[in-house]
């Protein structure tokens, strides 16, 4: 903490000369890239407690994965995804109403539990920290090949939802207009939702299924809050994730004793609550007569 305050570019090199620090943030830019756009559209939308759902159907994929002896990305993502997309054909439009959303997050979290009894009991290779790994997320334990696959996922993730921005944002806005000028609004709503489930699956690897609405949700709220233009507050949103992830990582190698997923997740929400009171302080400042700008003065008139 001190080399990095005193000698930040010091500290920050002996920092990423840990292998596991390097991993770190190689996958957690992928993954702050892909919630960051993701979840611009998702608090667009109204969608923000659909990746909540599908993070925990993260939880059971993996878990489901691991009580079989397959890769647990292989539940991850594909059980997430599957969910995402069973939810979009249940629900209007592509979209997943409240009741779709409180039965899969019910049903999906039950699963997960029953899917770790299976693995810790009834698998020789299995223990007890499969469950709070995918619950909480362990960034500092992915291998260097783990962290690769991460950063391509989350990249290929970002380039889909730009590639799908503008329909999505037509559908988004007026759905009824959208459909009646041609854009297929179910197959966008379903896209979409599967882009959600790679989110969230991604997510779960890094913050932890438990905690990854936070990344989902705060840099995007905050983005909404600090610009009205659709495509700056896309790319601002990214921007603040990314800052999410980099300085949650760099505060938990700084101090410790903070668990990476705290720390990423505390700064995303300092981030939104930094977002929500500026309004406020500028409703709190002086109202007196202020003095015009210099370039407007010159261009007065002389009484």
């Amino acid at each position: 903490m001190i080399a990095l305050l005193l000698n930040p570019a010091a500290g920050l090199a002996q920092m990423l000369g840990h292998p596991f620090i390097r991993d770190g943030f190689i996958a957690g830019t992928g993954v702050a890239l892909a919630c960051g756009l993701v979840g611009y559209f998702a608090v667009l939308r109204g969608q923000v407690f659909t990746g909540d759902a599908l993070s925990h159907a993260a939880f059971t994929g993996a878990l489901a994965a691991l009580a079989l002896g397959l890769d647990a990305r292989l539940g991850l993502f594909g059980v997430t995804v599957a969910v995402a997309l069973g939810m979009g054909l249940l629900g209007a439009r592509g979209r997943a109403d409240d009741v779709v959303i409180g039965n899969v997050f019910a049903w999906v979290l039950g699963l997960g539990v029953l899917f770790l009894a299976i693995y810790t009991t009834q698998r020789s290779s299995g223990n007890g920290a499969a469950g709070p790994a995918v619950l909480f997320g362990s960034i500092f334990g992915l291998s260097a090949a783990s962290a690769r696959l991460a950063l391509l996922i989350g990249l290929a993730t970002a380039i889909a939802l730009l590639v799908l921005a503008r329909p999505l944002l037509f559908a988004s806005v007026d759905e009824a207009v959208a459909a009646a000028q041609g854009v297929p609004v179910r197959g966008v709503g379903l896209l979409f939702l599967a882009l959600i489930g790679l989110a969230a699956a991604e997510g779960a690897q890094v913050v932890g299924a438990l905690l990854v609405l936070g990344l989902l949700s705060a840099p995007a709220a905050a983005a909404q809050r600090l610009v009205d233009r659709p495509y700056v507050g896309l790319a601002l949103s990214a921007a603040l994730a990314l800052l999410a992830m980099w300085g949650g990582l760099t505060l938990s190698y700084a101090v410790p004793r903070l668990p990476p997923s705290f720390a990423i997740i505390a700064t995303a929400t300092a981030i939104y609550a930094v977002a929500a009171l500026l309004p406020m302080l500028r409703r709190l400042r002086p109202s007196g007569r202020r003095e015009r700008p210099a370039a407007a003065r010159a261009v007065t008139p002389s009484a």
